[in-house]
């Protein structure tokens, strides 16, 4: 299983600071949501150059203009883009289409909906690398919910999937053991007092 960094900053400064102390530990650099609109697509270029080896996730939450969001994402150096799970079956292939022409990859996010595990197989068939179920701080704040519905969710599945929204230290073996891909760590890693130490510590985690 790899894991993969979230990095949520607003600051390209800030980005790369923390990607340089939590790269030896991880596989995936992700520039969070947040960060791209606040300091542009240069934000992934200035990860990618600095960190040619890693994995570059572009955070873009398409809902629209797949081919053309996904396109330009690809071009600032990212190697994986996401889409939301709930944009149209249209919008997904166009984005399928941007990665295929630069041998890039899509994820969708099935952030916000609600019968992830078929939409999951709908997406994948649509030329998605994988999904990621992911729930989103709003979310993760209400009452009822339970990390353990996105791992089961996940395994209903039945495609390659990711799980992002409260994976730590202490979550992440059961991640590993519901059969996920990536496990997805933002604030485990970039709240702590050493990040270093704190990604390591989730490596470490990761049965091999």
């Amino acid at each position: 299983m790899k894991l993969q960094f979230a990095i949520d900053t607003l600051t390209t400064e800030h980005a790369l600071a923390l990607a340089a102390a939590a790269a030896p530990h991880v596989d995936i650099l992700e520039l969070g949501t947040p960060l791209i609109k606040s300091e542009g697509l240069s934000a992934v270029t200035a990860i990618k150059n600095a960190h040619p080896d890693k994995i570059v996730f572009a955070d873009l939450k398409t809902m629209d203009a797949g081919e053309l969001e996904a396109e330009i994402a690809f071009a600032a150096g990212a190697d994986l883009v996401t889409v939301l799970g709930t944009a149209g079956d249209s919008t997904i292939v166009g984005a399928v289409k941007a990665a295929t022409k630069h041998g890039k990859g899509v994820v969708v996010d099935l952030i916000g909906v609600a019968d992830k595990p078929a939409r999951a197989k709908e997406v994948v068939a649509l030329g998605a690398e994988f999904v990621e179920m992911h729930a989103g701080l709003d979310e993760q704040a209400e009452e009822g919910f339970t990390f353990e519905t996105l791992l089961r969710d996940g395994e209903a599945s039945g495609v390659p999937f990711s799980v992002a929204g409260g994976v730590n230290a202490s979550s992440i073996g059961a991640v590993q053991s519901s059969g996920a891909r990536i496990a997805v760590a933002g604030s485990a890693i970039y709240s702590a007092s050493d990040v270093g130490a704190a990604a390591a510590l989730l490596r470490d985690a990761i049965v091999v």
